[in-house]
């Protein structure tokens, strides 16, 4: 029964170092902004209703948008596919949102049948693939950016970080706790080999 204890004991301990660590990485990758030349950008797609992108969703495609203005890449990439129940489909919303602001249709790609970071991301890298390019700018929240690029390496794009800076996550601590929670948990989904069974968008208010 001691060893049981000790064993029990020092698996709490090992799963909270663990999570320590990864609470730090999460935040430190969130901290950067790596946006530099890259052949596209592209925006993790986040709840939208009827066509008009949430809250969330709505920062990381002005943050993406404004790369896009600031001449970091040619090509914007919306991605996000129809929840059940939704009439059209977050890249739909993303991109008559970017079309709103100016970005030229030519200049848009649609993934829109990821439902997942994974799903989205890899039929991403299959888009990109088949247009000649290799290299992204990724955009979404600071605290999704770790598993963004994790993923992003994983499926064969040479992707860097520019997470939004108007999310509403960040203002409010109690969303960054349960956003960083999540995060920790879709992580570990990831990394035990099971996917990547949770959406883009962390628990928060995003109408």
């Amino acid at each position: 029964m001691r060893h049981l204890v000790l064993l029990g004991v020092a698996i709490l301990v090992g799963t909270a170092f663990m999570a320590v660590v990864a609470t730090i990485r999460i935040w430190d990758q969130g901290a950067r902004d790596e946006a530099r030349p890259a052949d596209a950008i592209v925006v993790l797609g986040a709840a939208q209703y009827d066509g008009r992108p949430s809250q969330i969703f709505e920062a990381r495609l002005a943050h993406a948008v404004d790369l896009y203005e600031a001449g970091i890449a040619p090509i914007l990439v919306v991605t996000g596919g129809r929840a059940e129940g939704d009439r059209t489909t977050e890249a739909a919303a993303g991109r008559e949102y970017a079309l709103s602001r100016g970005v030229s249709e030519g200049a848009i790609l649609a993934e829109d049948e990821g439902r997942t970071t994974l799903e989205s991301l890899e039929r991403v890298a299959i888009l990109m693939r088949a247009e000649g390019l290799s290299t992204a700018v990724l955009v979404s929240d600071r605290t999704h950016m770790l598993r963004v690029l994790r993923i992003a390496t994983d499926v064969g794009i040479v992707g860097w970080g520019s997470p939004t800076q108007t999310s509403p996550i960040d203002t409010n601590v109690a969303w960054q706790v349960e956003a960083t929670l999540h995060e920790l948990g879709a992580l570990g989904v990831y990394f035990l080999g099971d996917g990547d069974l949770v959406s883009d968008e962390a628990p928060a208010p995003g109408g």
